[in-house]
């Protein structure tokens, strides 16, 4: 099972595991991992599920597309390595992701 590490605003780290196929934002709400809304349940169809992904992640994982790409218009603070976390899909070369949530989604 792969391991996401959530990282908040402050610095604080959680560590938890979930399964393979399962979205970083399933993760992160099956952990009670704050700073992640999901308002729309993992549909695309908003931003509150937006995350920053460590640099060294970020070739791992399947380009944005254009609808990820609209909805992180939405989105406060909006960097480089930002995504939506309900595209990210967890796999084992995934393992020990680290993920940032914002102060604000």
């Amino acid at each position: 099972m792969p391991k996401v590490l959530f990282h908040d605003h402050a610095g604080n780290t959680k560590e938890v595991e979930a399964k393979s196929g399962a979205s970083v934002m399933e993760a992160a709400i099956a952990n009670m991992v704050p700073g992640i809304d999901a308002d729309c349940g993992g549909a695309c169809a908003c931003a509150t599920c937006h995350v920053y992904v460590a640099d060294a992640w970020l070739g791992k994982l399947k380009p944005k597309d254009d609808m990820e790409d609209s909805m992180l218009d939405f989105a406060e603070n909006v960097q480089d390595n930002s995504r939506l976390s309900c595209q990210i899909l967890l796999s084992d070369a995934l393992d020990g992701i680290e993920i940032t949530t914002p102060e604000n989604q």
